[in-house]
């Protein structure tokens, strides 16, 4: 009896760590310390000339997301979306992203899957400007079903402490910017599994969406990021509140940001609802406050700024590109509004 046999290949983790080194170490940002494969990762701070830095850190997985890219054997966009909904996160508090790190876990490590994931790790990091300073692989036989595997990600970022951007100052008459995601982002995939999969009964390479889109192509495009964006508006405008629309969707995000008495009134059709997200309402039957906490419903980022320059950041918002040369959308959702009728909680209602 040895490791081999009981399941963990100790050289194939070796060569998946080969393999990915150069990836990792492409990502470096200025502060990293080149340190790959000791037991911790360094960054400098010292060198980034902040007065009163504060760090902001957020953790986050993938979810049944995966379940996708392993239908569809496809692992080099998924790494993307790891990072996207950590960075994501911290983004809403108004930090730069400084570094990442990802723990990969597996039945059986497969080298190839490895180098696949980690590529999407990596392009994440670049998309965000931040260092992929390391990781861990673990090879945990007979823990995961034959082929699966399991993401985790830790961002952290850098704010002033001045510049943190909590909702505090959120008020009546602000606008409510709703900036488009690419698709369901990496929530939401139990229920649309379910749809998708059994309610139709489609397989993962069958046409789904009008313009020919594949199951595969429409679940796995991957979260945009949006840190970059983040910073280019703080430093024009002032943003009052950001809320990233993950699980709970628009409902129960954007109430974490708003100050007590106030409420939010969304318009349900002030923006351009992607086929996709009407296509899982229809077919799954959801009514609309399900669908609405579940997905979001095309809007992945919103923020909330003063009324008077709402049309300026949506201008900029729209003239702003990221990856792959695809530009940001974005559309004026609603507004706030003061009440003393909830007994001091916000809320939010689509209108």
């Amino acid at each position: 009896m040895d490791y081999k046999k009981a399941g963990v290949n100790i050289e194939a983790g070796k060569k998946a760590v080969s393999d990915i080194t150069s990836m990792v170490k492409s990502t470096y940002t200025k502060g990293a310390i080149d340190n790959f494969g000791l037991f911790g990762s360094l960054f400098s701070i010292g060198e980034l000339n902040y007065k009163n830095a504060v760090l902001v850190s957020g953790t986050d997985g993938v979810g049944t997301k995966l379940k996708v890219a392993f239908a569809a054997n496809k692992h080099d966009t998924i790494g993307i979306d790891l990072v996207a909904m950590s960075i994501n996160d911290i983004a809403c508090l108004g930090a730069k992203p400084l570094f990442f790190l990802d723990y990969i876990s597996t039945s059986n490590l497969d080298p190839r899957i490895i180098k696949e994931i980690v590529s999407g790790i990596a392009a994440g990091c670049k998309e965000a400007k931040c260092s992929l300073l390391g990781g861990e692989m673990a090879e945990m036989p007979s823990f995961y079903q034959s082929g699966e595997y399991d993401l985790a990600g830790f961002a952290v970022g850098i704010v002033e402490k001045d510049e943190i951007i909590d909702g505090k100052g959120i008020t009546e008459g602000d606008k409510i910017i709703g900036i488009a995601s690419s698709g369901l982002h990496s929530n939401g995939y139990s229920l649309a599994r379910k749809i998708v999969f059994e309610m139709m009964g489609l397989n993962i390479n069958e046409p789904l969406l009008k313009d020919g889109r594949t199951v595969k192509d429409a679940l796995l495009e991957p979260t945009i990021i949006y840190s970059g964006l983040i910073q280019t508006l703080k430093e024009k405008f002032k943003i009052k509140g950001i809320a990233h629309i993950t699980g709970g969707g628009i409902l129960e995000n954007l109430v974490r940001i708003l100050p007590e008495n106030t409420i939010a009134e969304i318009g349900k059709n002030s923006w351009d609802m992607p086929e996709l997200f009407k296509l899982l309402r229809e077919k799954g039957g959801l009514d609309e406050a399900e669908f609405y906490r579940v997905f979001n419903a095309g809007i992945g980022l919103i923020l909330v700024t003063e009324g008077g320059t709402a049309d300026e950041v949506i201008s900029l918002i729209n003239d702003t590109r990221y990856s792959y040369s695809k530009y940001f959308k974005s559309y004026n959702i609603g507004k706030i509004i003061h009440s003393k009728t909830f007994a001091g909680e916000p809320a939010v209602n689509l209108i």
